[in-house]
């Protein structure tokens, strides 16, 4: 028997306590399927004074023209800023390079990048070691740059195979975080975060002419008080107020990965031994402060001292100088538990000749005919085209790489496994997202709760002075994502009334270890009170191929519904993509009757009619707001990055949980997909794509059809007795069209459908 479909996985869209895409795609410029081609074209004169060893360490832009070319696309931009970049690597032969593309151009983005780093990689004869450790930073679930390998060309000539690297500022933490308006801070040697003292601007010591704990943002204001207070927290809490204290303004759990990776690629060059290389951001949304990795090319077996393959993972930093943020929570039991449960998880995923050695492999194949005409390759410790091919495997004769990739992964595996410590981590909670809008919708809760044995977890919330708790499941049917998946979720039915809501998560394993989250604390949203039934019911940030206007165009839209018994006059209500502007367009001089849905176009084009709003969807994540006059919010949405003709809505309509859904723009919500998990024998329905017709075979007796358009409108409504059906449709225009089909044993199948032509 063959299953008649596998269940469409519904990626859940939560208004988050920050709206952030904290893993994004690769997008356009980190594709790393395929190797890009860099082209830089620039005066040879200013191309001489960047190289000029007079002027290392210039942070002064030349202007040049950038083309980013993958073989299918291309993409120019012209008066970008060129300049070089990095430390030391700035006395290399192979140097490397920032791009800028707002310097001379204010505001200009490409891909919503402001500036890429093109990276020499001249210590590395494999070209590939900061490549895969920014690639196990997204397997191992910590925020850091997306990477891809570039030919880059200037003035025309091959300059050799780079890594290009994704630059951290206000646009790295706003998609990762939600947030861009917070301190961001580059830290660099010798950021050891000790304390000096309560007065902030102690913290703005200086190094070789720049601030070991460098603003980068918010400069004007200069203020250090968020970090002074971090680093005042941190060395001068008692032992056992620790957790409370730091949890509440530091993401400790994403730390103790960042241990785990350190320790395992042998990173001695960021904080953790070296005091070096990372940033620090501090989010005013969660009033947390976020580590961020940075400059990940001194690792796996690159070794200028010290042997990194066997150092003990419980004794990373040095001994003998000040590692606070380390050192006190290898102290601290719990922390320290929790380090080894990520470690022990790591080993047994990620880091290890299974998951490794292939990922090496085919990395090797695509870069490998980029490397023997890369003319600055040999110039600084006389690598070979052998020496790249070995190096992959066993030591390059160069002082600094006494191990091979492969030779050191083994090797580092092995130290870690003797030496993990044994013991059972409490759930660890993390990644807590709420949905809580009016007194008439659904609260969705959900978290990620990771441990090594069975968990079971539960919402525990006071509302208005009652004190409840829901249970909270991982079985794919609870708002919580797919079975299995360590995502836990609850959904509470709506409380009916305003007030403050406050929750936390908790959780207790086999052992009956528990743990809750936030430690000490609650979260809070407050529960807005409506007298109007009328929501933000569905939008589509990516619309693609689901619905055009009335001007034949795909345009993003927004869904609003009367969920009430009286007609609704429009005009009174605002929808807005922005927080700081909530009246940003109102809604026309127009009505909604009761239980009708209506569809608003947002395409930033007012011209076309006065259902067309003055601002765009943005696919990676944003917020909606509906507001009425008064200025109060009565519904919002808060949604990260969506797929092409991805459709988010309410189920059930107006009061439910935002989730994925089946497009129907104005008609009701339905799932993707309803559908028996009972099998079907023998079940098809081919062609599909289709252009005229389609055929149903199935092994059991179909009872019904039904055939439904993109906005849910029934198009066709057939009894049948046999197990099998004809369908000829040659009116039917192209697009996406929905079957339902029922058997005769009590279960059906949905499909989705694309008729061409």
């Amino acid at each position: 028997m063959k299953s008649i479909f596998s269940l469409l996985v519904c990626l859940l869209f939560f208004m988050t306590l920050n709206s952030q895409n904290p893993f994004p795609n690769p997008g356009e410029v980190f594709q790393d399927h395929i190797i890009p081609k860099v082209y830089i074209d620039i005066s040879q004169n200013d191309l001489n004074t960047i190289l000029d060893p007079v002027n290392i360490g210039s942070t002064v832009h030349y202007p040049a023209t950038f083309i980013y070319d993958t073989g299918s696309d291309s993409d120019l931009f012209e008066s970008i800023g060129f300049r070089l970049r990095g430390n030391t690597s700035q006395g290399a032969n192979k140097k490397s390079y920032k791009v800028s593309f707002n310097t001379f151009v204010p505001g200009r983005k490409y891909n919503g990048l402001e500036k890429l780093n093109i990276n020499g990689e001249h210590n590395d004869p494999s070209v590939i070691r900061s490549k895969v450790c920014w690639d196990l930073c997204r397997k191992m679930g910590i925020p850091a740059p997306r990477a891809n390998h570039v030919e880059l060309y200037i003035n025309d000539e091959y300059w050799g195979l780079y890594i290009n690297v994704e630059h951290i500022d206000e646009e790295f933490v706003q998609l990762r975080f939600g947030e861009e308006l917070g301190n961001l801070y580059k830290c660099l040697w010798p950021a050891d975060l000790e304390y000096l003292g309560s007065n902030p601007n102690l913290y703005k010591m200086e190094f070789d002419g720049r601030r070991a704990y460098d603003l980068k943002t918010n400069t004007a204001e200069d203020d250090y008080s968020d970090l002074a207070h971090f680093i005042d927290v941190l060395n001068n809490t008692p032992a056992e107020d620790l957790p409370c204290e730091l949890e509440s303004i530091f993401d400790v759990q994403n730390f103790l990965k960042v241990i785990a990776l350190d320790v395992l690629i042998g990173n001695w060059d960021g904080h953790i031994f070296n005091q070096n290389n990372f940033y620090l951001y501090s989010n005013p949304q969660t009033g947390k402060i976020h580590y961020i990795p940075y400059d990940l090319d001194n690792t796996l077996g690159v070794q200028w001292f010290g042997d990194w393959a066997n150092r003990n993972v419980y004794n990373w930093a040095p001994s003998n100088e000040p590692r606070p943020i380390y050192k006190r929570l290898m102290q601290n039991e719990v922390y320290r538990t929790q380090y080894s449960y990520y470690l022990s998880e790591f080993l047994d995923l990620y880091f290890n000749e299974t998951s490794l050695f292939e990922e090496l492999d085919n990395r090797k194949s695509l870069i490998e005919g980029s490397i023997p005409d890369d003319p600055l390759y040999p110039l600084d410790y006389g690598f070979t085209f052998d020496d790249f091919s070995n190096s992959y495997t066993d030591g390059v004769a160069v002082s600094h790489i006494p191990y091979g990739l492969k030779e050191y992964i083994t090797l580092r595996r092995y130290s870690a496994l003797n030496q993990l410590e044994s013991s059972n981590a409490a759930p660890i909670i993390t990644n807590i997202q709420h949905q809580i809008s009016n007194s008439n919708q659904d609260i969705a809760i959900r978290a990620t709760i990771e441990d090594a044995t069975t968990v079971e977890a539960k919402v525990e919330y006071e509302f208005n002075s009652m004190n409840e708790e829901i249970i909270m499941y991982d079985d794919g049917q609870h708002q919580d994502g797919t079975a299995g998946d360590q995502i836990f979720g609850a959904v509470i039915p709506a409380l009916g009334e305003a007030g403050t809501f406050s929750y936390y998560v908790s959780a207790i394993d086999s052992e009956q270890a528990t743990n809750r989250f936030p430690l000490c604390e609650s979260f809070s949203a407050e529960v807005l009170n409506t007298s109007v039934a009328l929501y933000i019911n569905e939008f589509q940030a990516d619309n693609e191929s689901t619905i055009t206007d009335e001007f034949g165009e795909y345009e993003d839209w927004i869904e609003l519904y009367n969920d009430g018994t009286t007609p609704i006059d429009l005009s009174d209500y605002f929808l807005s993509d922005n927080a700081d502007n909530i009246a940003k367009w109102q809604l026309p001089d127009a009505t909604i009757a009761p239980g009708e849905f209506l569809i608003i176009w947002a395409d930033k084009d007012e011209d076309q009619g006065i259902f067309h709003a003055n601002f765009k969807l943005n696919n990676d994540g944003e917020s909606i707001f509906l507001s009425n006059s008064f200025g109060s919010i009565i519904d919002q949405v808060i949604y990260t990055a969506v797929g092409n003709n991805q459709a988010i809505g309410r189920l059930p309509n107006g009061t439910g949980a935002m989730q994925a859904v089946f497009q129907t723009p104005g008609a009701s919500n339905e799932p993707p997909v309803s559908v028996s998990l009972i099998d079907v024998p023998e079940f098809t329905i081919h062609p599909n794509p289709f252009i005229s017709g389609i055929n149903i075979q199935a092994g059991i007796k179909i009872k019904q059809i039904e055939l439904y358009d993109s906005s849910g409108r029934l198009l066709l409504n057939r009894s049948i007795s046999d197990q099998s059906a004809e369908l000829q449709t040659p009116l039917l225009n192209a697009g996406l069209y929905l079957i339902k089909i029922h058997f005769e044993n009590g279960t059906q199948a949905v499909e989705k459908l694309v008729k061409c032509f």
